[in-house]
């Protein structure tokens, strides 16, 4: 009986020949990250342990993006607690206001992160280096301190789920729809703790920038982790952005997989996640009553890279957010943001009337940034559509791609680019 991808990461990892759904390994760790948010509480664990220092100062990343620039002093507090650790343990991945972005942007574009690396992070969507070949996943504060001091962790090794990727998307469908339909094909526990594995000819026709947003997404259906294969773009990527080694790991032929689906890119439509789950999916043509909307979010760990500030850009251009809507655009690294200006894409949004913010996830967990009041209705092409999850527990959020944030921005309803005739 073969492996798959995530098994045999896992297996070379823990310095096993082989591993098997359901057995309990302990694995190095090539990268450890937490964010303003979850780092405090793992710096306090590791206070009360028998270490001086952490286990390897260049494979921790600390990423502060959650509430900055810090919104409160709460969130002050939090940057200085995680600020002075840093700066008392010389480590070298440590950002901050000036240089940082969202976490999960932030580090592939780093290069921190490469093909066959084992990554554990205190934030859930720590699954998105997946896109690259790694397994990655999220962990608790606690977990996360013992890596630090370690540079292990153990793991329950994950059953798998195959999805097959076939034919080629439509002008305005990206991988936002993809991982917005699968949800809603298999619910939000239909991959409970097992390994999403996206192979197929299809995922040629995907760019980069949708696959992180698919690996990102992995966790709304549960998943321990999500993976894509190394392929042409993906290696070109991380030669780009890398200095380093990385190491490809394939599927065995005879690797057993729970399930298997297959995905055809070309029957894929706008697919918009209604309140207040990330399943509860219906495409474009599927809504039957118009859906007014108060405000509209791009960015986030799941939208706010360069393709998807494109997207936003062109349908945005020559138009104007409709009166009474609030439209938020938030790169998710200073980088894109430098290149989203040199481009003429922040033009665009202010000239449209929206506004443009300092890279952080902000709204996206009710930080800041974007907050909704009772009864407010936002489209968001963030990851999360719980109750209360943006702000007042009576309010609304429904997830979408860029394209059909940018298009309700302009007619302030939930609409497909098409409704403006593109």
């Amino acid at each position: 009986m073969g492996m798959t991808m995530t098994q045999k990461i896992l297996a070379a990892h823990a310095g096993l020949d082989k591993v098997e759904a359901g057995q309990l390994i302990e694995a190095d760790l090539d990268l450890v990250l937490g964010n303003d948010i979850t780092s405090p509480v793992a710096i306090h664990e590791m206070d009360k342990m028998t270490v001086d220092t952490v286990f390897n100062k260049d494979k921790v990343a600390l990423v502060m993006d959650h509430f900055i620039p810090n919104k409160d002093i709460k969130s002050a507090e939090h940057c200085k607690c995680v600020r002075e650790f840093a700066c008392k343990h010389d480590i070298t991945n440590y950002f901050d206001v000036g240089e940082m972005g969202i976490e999960h942007a932030l580090l592939p574009e780093k290069g921190l992160v490469v093909a066959g690396d084992t990554v554990i992070g205190a934030d859930s969507h720590t699954c998105t280096y997946g896109a690259l070949g790694a397994f990655s996943t999220g962990v608790g504060s606690t977990d996360m301190a013992a890596g630090m001091a370690t540079g292990k962790a153990w793991f329950k090794v994950p059953s798998a789920i195959r999805f097959n990727i076939v034919g080629k998307p439509s002008k305005w469908v990206s991988g936002k729809d993809v991982i917005l339909h699968i949800i809603g094909m298999i619910g939000v526990d239909g991959a409970r703790y097992k390994s999403m594995e996206f192979v197929g000819e299809g995922i040629a026709s995907l760019s980069m920038d949708d696959r992180f947003t698919i690996a990102n997404m992995a966790i709304e259906a549960g998943g321990k982790n999500g993976i894509f294969p190394v392929d042409e773009k993906a290696a070109a990527y991380m030669k780009e952005h890398s200095l380093r080694e990385f190491n490809v790991y394939e599927a065995d032929e005879d690797a057993v997989y729970d399930e298997e689906y297959t995905i055809d890119l070309s029957e894929l439509k706008p697919t918009i996640a209604f309140p207040h789950l990330p399943e509860n999916t219906k495409t474009i043509d599927e809504i039957t009553e118009d859906v007014v909307i108060d405000q509209s979010v791009i960015g986030s760990c799941t939208n706010g890279r360069i393709d998807d500030l494109r997207i936003a850009a062109e349908i945005l251009k020559g138009r104007k957010v409709k009166k009474g809507v609030r439209c938020i655009v938030i790169p998710a690294t200073q980088k894109i943001y430098l290149q989203a200006m040199e481009e003429g894409l922040l033009k665009i949004f202010i000239e449209a009337g929206a506004v443009v913010s300092t890279p952080t996830c902000g709204p996206c967990l009710g930080g800041y940034m974007g907050i909704l009041a009772e009864g407010e209705r936002c489209i968001s092409t963030t990851n999360r559509n719980f109750v209360g999850r943006m702000g007042h527990v009576e309010s609304e959020v429904y997830l979408a791609s860029p394209a059909v944030a940018a298009a309700s921005a302009v007619t302030g309803k939930i609409s497909a680019p098409a409704e403006l005739g593109l």
